[in-house]
């Protein structure tokens, strides 16, 4: 997918002064031609991932975006400062995902996007940043963090997703990533973990989809069942689908066995029509 020509977003959009806070606005095609009466679009924030570095960028989810606006779902698909970038990491990794979010009423003042209808969907490493700012709320008073005013998301979709940083730093998942972004191990950054890692918020409060290759080649499959059950236990409504025989990337492709899987979690979540989209 890497080597296919990107295709243009109907929006490209600023949500801060940083050169990577921006994000791609996908509209569906009658909205996305600015006509009048249409009716405001669901909305799904993508977050995508490549372990929280900056050699990995937004644009190798475009073709998945693309697919989905073609659905008639808008997508708000996020870039954010990653390791690499100056102010990457924590917090600024974490902060600039929570502002890109906190843009959406903006945007909804010129475009038709359905505020009530939101859910956010993250891909490896956006799937730990996804369900984490779905939980952020439940960060103690006075975290520098916490969302008092979050807007609300319906579901939060992990694909692929990290979900535990205590486990990925044990495993060191690649190269030990998980240290970088925290600026230490657990034992130096023990309250970064607590308040980052997304086993640890639970319980989220909001539904939950996690999709997640059996052949797993980048992120373990333990992530996604660990993460379950805890989810679960903790009284959250958790759903873990596995894509059989596949690996890490298919579900970002709209052409793959995933993508009628892939579809149909953000379909449920949304409360749209379910099914395999043209």
């Amino acid at each position: 997918m890497l080597d296919l020509p990107s295709p243009k977003p109907t929006h490209r959009v600023a949500y801060g002064p940083d050169p990577n806070q921006f994000g791609h606005l996908w509209l569906p095609g009658r909205r996305a031609a600015g006509e009048r009466g249409e009716a405001p679009a669901p909305l799904l924030i993508f977050v995508h991932g490549g372990y929280w570095r900056a050699r990995y960028g937004l644009e190798h989810a475009d073709l998945l975006c693309r697919a989905l606006a073609g659905a008639g779902i808008a997508v708000w698909s996020i870039e954010y400062r990653r390791l690499g970038n100056p102010g990457g990491g924590y917090p600024g990794t974490f902060e600039d995902v929570l502002r890109a979010v906190d843009f959406l009423p903006r945007l909804a003042e010129r475009h038709p996007l359905d505020l009530h209808r939101v859910a956010i969907m993250g891909h490896s490493a956006g799937g730990h940043l996804a369900l984490w700012t779905a939980g952020a709320h439940r960060l103690p008073a006075g975290h520098p963090l916490r969302r008092t005013d979050p807007l609300p998301v319906r579901a939060a979709i992990c694909v692929g997703g990290i979900t535990d940083l205590r486990r990925a730093w044990e495993l060191g998942l690649s190269d030990g990533v998980v240290e970088e972004l925290l600026g230490g191990g657990p034992d130096e950054a023990a309250e970064r973990y607590a308040a980052t890692s997304p086993i640890e918020l639970l319980p989220l409060g909001v539904p939950q989809t996690l999709v997640h290759g059996s052949a797993e080649e980048v992120v373990p499959t333990e992530f996604a069942e660990r993460y379950a059950a805890a989810a679960r236990a903790a009284g959250d409504r958790v759903r873990l689908v596995w894509l059989r025989d596949m690996g890490h990337f298919e579900p970002l492709d709209p052409w793959s066995a995933a993508w009628p899987v892939v579809y149909g979690a953000v379909a449920d979540a949304l409360g749209v029509g379910s099914g395999r989209p043209r």
